[in-house]
């Protein structure tokens, strides 16, 4: 018990750097050691391991990379399987390998192509998200995101493929595809998205008759945002687009937070299904906080809503053996009656976790040293003079 109060600070200490690593330290390791690292290659798994990779880039723990290591060389470095392209599907949920196109079996090439920068090397780790994703960006179909999560599955892909092969096709068809995604999922009215063209209103409501914005979808959709947004240039012609949608989206679920700092399963009506979620609410402050940290968001007006969600991420989803609850199960909507609470938890849960423990160090230790920056002035420290401040560890992107 002492050892989890280690790492959870009362309301009247301020979390340092160090805190939080505790926290992503403990959290990481009871999902390892817990569950096998050889399953499929899924979104749901493949979501937990681009919270993985945000641990190495952060720590550089290799025990705990090789975990995502182990995984990928499990599923032979490929998503769904099937040789030939005629039989390639997308058009409709699918679990089966001729499901290729289907970005939930895309999002394991963001971690394989992170790997293969990591060791530097291995041609086998790309070979097949160069099969598959050049196929899909040369294609003449626009069509492939038809539903909210594949903005997190797939379109950081888009932007990891460009940056492994400097083919701007896969920035062209990402603008393609994303405009494609907008015209039949975006709320014009308020910039977020429906999780898919079923529940757009007015053809679909709450049981009050509301908006039904499912949060896990948008929060989807914020974080792929924020991946986007690291690789993509600064001179491609599309970034201010992708600017926009961004801050707009984040401006939009700011807004509907509940006081407790999480979201509701259905962000415009808390009603539908009461109580919190931890894996919209992981994914959206993972967001905001890219968004601080890159000078896209003002700490002003957005660093009050991250410090609400981190209050609850830690006060109520972090349990004390370091399970991450309240993570509503698999599904596509807010469902009324369906439970979620404490014993709630899931692999995708786990690394929307991890993703805002380490994009909240971030902030925390660039917070610190601008204010040792702006002590070293007012003191009179000369240009240049060394002060060590923050966790000591290496923060590379």
């Amino acid at each position: 018990m002492l050892g989890f109060l280690a790492v959870m600070p009362s309301e009247a200490k301020r979390w340092s750097a160090r805190d939080v690593i505790e926290v992503i330290r403990k959290v990481n390791r009871y999902w390892q050691e817990n569950n096998p690292a050889e399953v499929n290659a899924f979104w749901d798994n493949a979501a937990y391991h681009t919270g993985n990779m945000e641990v190495y880039k952060l720590l550089k723990d290799e025990a705990m990379l090789n975990y995502s290591r182990r995984w990928a060389e499990h599923n032979h470095w490929m998503g769904a399987t099937d040789a030939n392209p005629a039989k390639w599907e997308y058009r409709q949920y699918g679990e089966d390998q001729q499901h290729v196109l289907f970005g939930d079996w895309q999002i394991c090439f963001q971690t394989y192509i992170d790997l293969y920068h990591i060791d530097q090397g291995g041609e086998q780790k790309v070979a097949r998200a160069k099969e598959v994703m050049t196929f899909e960006a040369y294609s003449r179909e626009r069509d492939y995101w038809w539903w909210a999560d594949a903005l997190y599955m797939v379109m950081p892909v888009m932007t990891k493929m460009y940056r492994l092969t400097g083919d701007e096709q896969y920035l062209e068809k990402l603008y393609q595809n994303v405009t494609f995604t907008d015209s039949i999922m975006l709320d014009k009215e308020t910039g977020l998205y429906f999780r898919d063209g079923k529940y757009v209103f007015p053809k679909h409501k709450t049981a009050s008759g509301k908006k039904d914005f499912w949060a896990r979808g948008a929060g989807w959709v914020l974080a792929g945002l924020a991946k986007v947004l690291q690789d993509l240039p600064d001179d491609n012609p599309q970034r201010q687009f992708f600017v926009d949608k961004y801050v707009r989206l984040a401006r939009a679920v700011a807004a509907i937070q509940q006081k407790k700092g999480y979201w509701t399963r259905s962000m415009m009506d808390a009603q539908q299904a009461p109580g919190p979620e931890t894996s919209g609410t992981a994914f959206f402050t993972y967001g905001m906080l890219w968004g601080m940290n890159n000078g896209l968001l003002s700490e002003e007006e957005f660093a009050p809503v991250v410090e609400k969600a981190w209050r609850y991420l830690t006060k109520t989803a972090l349990q004390k053996d370091g399970r991450v609850g309240f993570v509503q199960p698999i599904g596509e909507r807010a469902i009324p009656g369906q439970t979620v609470d404490a014993s709630s938890q899931a692999n995708f849960g786990v690394g929307a976790f991890l993703l805002a423990s380490c994009e909240y160090v971030r902030y925390l230790d660039r917070r610190l040293a601008s204010k040792a920056k702006k002590s070293r002035r007012h003191d009179g420290f000369k240009p240049g003079a060394f002060v060590s401040v923050g966790t000591g560890v290496q923060l590379s992107r």
